[in-house]
């Protein structure tokens, strides 16, 4: 199977006829012109749907929550605590009396919005967790986990979105659909990068981006970080560290430099990209 949208095709050519269309894919897949579409299994495409679910769930969460912030602000009802949505904010929400009786039904109806909404997110995620048990890529999912800021979640979702990691014969391929690249226009001798190509998926570039967040800090292991690498073999400890120094130094230069806090995790998230395939690679002793 290939991609229609890849087939080479030449600007005057509009005679289109299934003997001319065979001979010409016959003539393309010889000379090596067509781009192959991985088509995933069954039970792939089962758990991928389960992560869209989640994601889901937790995109309508945060909206639900915004429209009770934006409620709040307009009788002049604000929080004064710390962290948003812990137990504090919580207990202070319960206490809320709004000016008039058809305010408070409205602040009623958002709270209740909002419990709705994180008990599904709950319920999705632990069906999430019970699903990847018996998946046959569970022992990569666990793999991937030796590297920092890469969860359960963002290792599933990386794995559900993308399919089989060892496909790509370079880690430069997979940056490349993950669209982590930047654009290119070369023309003599100038050569002149431009934003990124966001040419692939969008759901498994967002899940690497925001794993990158975790090494703007020095490198260190957590006790969270401990217990995942305490399961995994020697040579994926080595790995995960390996990316803790390389990935953190490099923030720290990126951000000395003047650059961007969000082009540097780009950055950081392009080169995770390899680690991660590096990890798949030793999990399912490709070469």
């Amino acid at each position: 199977m290939v991609a229609p949208a890849q087939i080479p095709k030449k600007a005057g050519d509009r005679v289109k006829t299934d003997r001319r269309d065979a001979v010409q894919l016959a003539r393309r897949l010889r000379s090596g012109d067509l781009t192959p579409v991985y088509v995933p299994a069954v039970d792939d495409e089962a758990v991928r749907d389960l992560v869209r679910a989640r994601a889901d769930a937790l995109k309508a969460s945060k909206a639900a929550k915004a429209r009770l912030k934006a409620f709040l602000l307009r009788p002049d009802i604000r929080y004064e605590g710390r962290a948003n949505w812990g137990p504090a904010h919580l207990r202070g929400l319960a206490e809320v009396v709004c000016p008039t009786p058809a305010q408070q039904i409205v602040f009623q109806e958002d709270v209740r919005a909002v419990s709705e909404h994180q008990e599904r997110l709950q319920r999705l995620e632990a069906e999430l967790q019970s699903q990847v048990k018996t998946w046959r890529w569970a022992p990569v999912v666990e793999a991937m986990q030796a590297l920092r800021g890469v969860q359960c979640t963002v290792a599933v979702t990386l794995i559900a979105e993308v399919g089989d990691l060892t496909r790509f014969d370079n880690p430069r391929q997979l940056m490349s659909y993950l669209g982590l690249t930047p654009s290119a226009h070369t023309s003599g001798e100038r050569r002149r990068q431009g934003a990124l190509t966001k040419t692939g998926n969008s759901h498994a570039r967002r899940a690497l981006s925001e794993g990158a967040w975790a090494y703007r800090y020095p490198a260190q292991v957590s006790r969270h970080l401990q217990l995942r690498l305490e399961k995994l073999p020697k040579v994926l400890q080595a790995i995960s560290w390996k990316a803790q120094v390389r990935l953190c130094k490099r923030y720290r230069r990126l951000i000395a430099r003047g650059k961007n806090a969000n082009q540097v995790v780009v950055a950081i998230a392009r080169e995770m990209a390899a680690f991660v395939w590096a990890i798949a690679r030793t999990v399912t002793g490709a070469h």
